[in-house]
């Protein structure tokens, strides 16, 4: 643009700059300042994967298509917290940062193998593994709906430096288990460390019932045992608390808040 073009404009341009300010003030003049309402912080995501009849009640088809099972305790606790995002598959963990796997399934190659990554990129796992689940179920040994009786996650525990245990001669009884962690526990496993984990660092309790790992940026905490979450009774006998202290160990961040 030509100068003289320039030098015409730049006066009228300064007086519109002007005359907008000396508007707004003239609107604001005599009116209460105007505060944004503040944004309802939104919850933090947990990623769930489960046999257990946690996120669905067990029951027909209707029941588990709409998603009803109210009255679980665990669900209801969790979802204080969290907001739950069910996952079929471990090879769907991308952009998530925790990860709740509460008596899952067994573990195709290419998720141990998605799960393993995504830890030592920084994600933080909570993982129940029950050598001999007690819950009772509405569906046969065997059948695909009901939950998994012995956790088969040898592959990636062996991969963090780990290995499940199980003594058949212990009491059937419930009771709660000793250390800083107290948790309901009945026919609990125990967790033994291998000395064999890939860039893993394992610390183990004193029952050896809970291990503490941090494997590459990520974290991960493993329980010997799922009871805690497979008896709606446990509502009733601390459950909630000790649910609430196991969340606070698992995804603590560096803040303290999980």
């Amino acid at each position: 643009m030509p100068r003289r073009s320039i030098n015409r404009l730049l006066p009228r341009l300064v007086h519109g700059v002007l005359l907008s300010a000396a508007m707004a003030l003239a609107g604001c003049k005599g009116q209460p300042a105007q505060v944004a309402d503040p944004v309802e912080k939104a919850q933090p995501e947990l990623a769930v994967m489960t046999s257990l009849p946690i996120l669905w009640a067990e029951g027909d088809i209707g029941s588990m298509l709409s998603g009803d099972n109210a009255g679980n305790w665990v669900k209801d606790r969790l979802e204080q917290r969290y907001r739950l995002v069910p996952v079929d598959r471990l090879t769907q963990l991308s952009g998530r940062s925790r990860l709740l796997l509460a008596q899952p399934r067994a573990l195709s190659g290419e998720e141990n193998v998605a799960l393993d990554d995504w830890v030592r990129e920084g994600g933080d796992v909570l993982l129940l593994a029950d050598p001999m689940l007690t819950a009772h179920s509405d569906y046969a040994l065997g059948d695909a709906r009901a939950p998994q009786p012995v956790a088969l996650l040898s592959p990636i525990l062996a991969r963090w430096g780990m290995e499940l245990t199980f003594d058949p001669a212990q009491s059937p009884e419930m009771r709660v288990s000793q250390g800083d962690l107290a948790l309901p526990v009945r026919m609990t496993g125990g967790l033994r460390l291998t000395g064999q984990g890939h860039q893993s660092t394992c610390t183990l309790s004193e029952n050896a019932l809970i291990a503490r790992c941090d494997i590459g940026e990520g974290r991960v905490t493993v329980v010997a045992d799922a009871a805690l979450v497979e008896d709606v009774d446990h509502a009733l006998n601390g459950g909630p608390q000790a649910l609430d202290r196991l969340l606070d160990t698992a995804f603590a961040d560096a803040s303290g808040q999980s």
